[in-house]
């Protein structure tokens, strides 16, 4: 059955400056563990801390530069362009160019705060 998702749910992101995440599926908004569902605005200069995440990320950049780090090399993900990360793999996301980025992620499984693993502060 056909289910509508009327609104995005607001998340606390991690990294300064703050970022804006609209979860539109996923464990918070609709209870749905398989898959989670995200548009992510983050602005100029934002970046995160590195993590080992449980889950595969599929993410869409719309606007602006999005950078993925990996333990081998980074990358800078532009508009119209995609990265996959792999569960197990760490990675650390930013956004330093001087528009920020815009990008959707998806998460198989969801995203969960507890198989994240972030590195410590």
């Amino acid at each position: 059955m056909a289910r509508l998702i009327p609104a995005p749910t607001r998340i606390h992101a991690h990294g300064e400056p703050p970022k804006i995440i609209e979860e539109y599926f996923g464990r918070v908004n609709s209870g749905t563990a398989a898959t989670s569902i995200a548009r992510m605005v983050s602005p100029s200069g934002w970046a995160e801390p590195g993590q080992t995440p449980e889950f595969d990320e599929y993410t869409v950049v719309l606007r602006g530069v999005l950078q993925v780090e990996t333990r081998d090399e980074t990358h800078q993900v532009a508009a119209g362009q995609a990265i996959v990360t792999q569960a197990g793999e760490w990675i650390r996301y930013s956004s330093p160019g001087p528009e920020g980025a815009e990008y959707i992620a998806v998460c198989l499984p969801a995203f969960s705060p507890d198989t994240v693993h972030r590195d410590p502060a």
